[in-house]
């Protein structure tokens, strides 16, 4: 039951046909885990918080750098030096104090990644690694929860959702997240943000889009991105997508799986 100032406060939702009271009430019983506190994790976490999330998990074992100031707007420059959970945990309660923060200020990794993806709904991975976002794709599948993942390049995003674990009403496959990018690329052959660098305001619009999903996948509403991978090119400012489908030859869910837990992650 939403009390009084619930009902205030998320009065322009309740008003929506496709949310309602029905839906709001939906957000509110929802636990998402948010993986990354950095560029696409800020508005990300503000969204979540702003529309009523009940429990917000956070996973960032980093701390907050004057660099990151740029485009991590949930954070502050006396924040500088603080662990980015934590900080970000605070800034979420100081939004609306009815969200439950869970900050884990530690690594994500392949011995305690199932034990927390299995705590929520619904995980959003705003990581800025490859090694990251393949083992959150990969546990998802394992502990059977919805993955809204998301990347950034220099002026270029792309957004998905991965239902890995679901069929669809026709008994096909949802593909998974190595159906879309079987393997990450080598060593090296991507640059990391601190040396391509990154348009600051390109994480904050990829990051209300990951917010905006996960609220559909919770709520129920439109069509979501399964099987769909949302493509942003600032520079050309044009936003496309790709369907996408599942791939027999996959090594998670395909006909010869050759990944059957996450011992091959480090």
């Amino acid at each position: 039951m939403l009390d009084p100032s619930e009902l205030e406060r998320y009065a322009r939702h309740i008003v929506l046909r496709d949310v309602g009271g029905p839906g709001q009430a939906k957000l509110k019983a929802a636990r998402v885990l948010v993986v990354g506190a950095g560029g696409l994790g800020a508005p990300l976490l503000m969204y979540l918080a702003a529309a009523g999330i009940g429990a917000i998990g956070i996973v960032d074992d980093d701390t907050v750098s004057l660099s990151n100031l740029q485009r991590q707007v949930i954070f502050g420059t006396g924040d500088v030096g603080a662990p980015k959970a934590a900080r970000a945990g605070e800034a979420v309660t100081r939004l609306n104090p009815h969200v439950a923060v869970e900050a884990h200020g530690v690594r994500l990794t392949a011995a305690n990644a199932l034990d927390l993806i299995s705590r929520y709904d619904i995980v959003a991975d705003g990581s800025d690694n490859f090694a990251t976002r393949y083992l959150v794709a990969d546990a998802c599948f394992f502990a059977k929860k919805p993955l809204v993942t998301a990347a950034l390049g220099t002026f270029d995003g792309t957004l998905t959702t991965i239902r890995a674990h679901e069929t669809r009403p026709n008994g096909t496959r949802n593909p998974t997240y190595r159906c879309l990018f079987p393997e990450p690329p080598p060593s090296g052959a991507i640059p990391a943000c601190a040396e391509a660098g990154v348009l600051g305001a390109l994480p904050g619009v990829l990051g209300s889009l990951m917010a905006l999903e996960v609220i559909r996948e919770i709520v129920g509403f439109g069509e979501g991105l399964v099987g769909r991978l949302l493509m942003i090119d600032a520079q050309a400012m044009r936003f496309e997508t790709l369907d996408y489908a599942w791939d027999a030859d996959n090594p998670l869910t395909g006909e010869k799986p050759t990944i059957r837990d996450l011992s091959g992650h480090r």
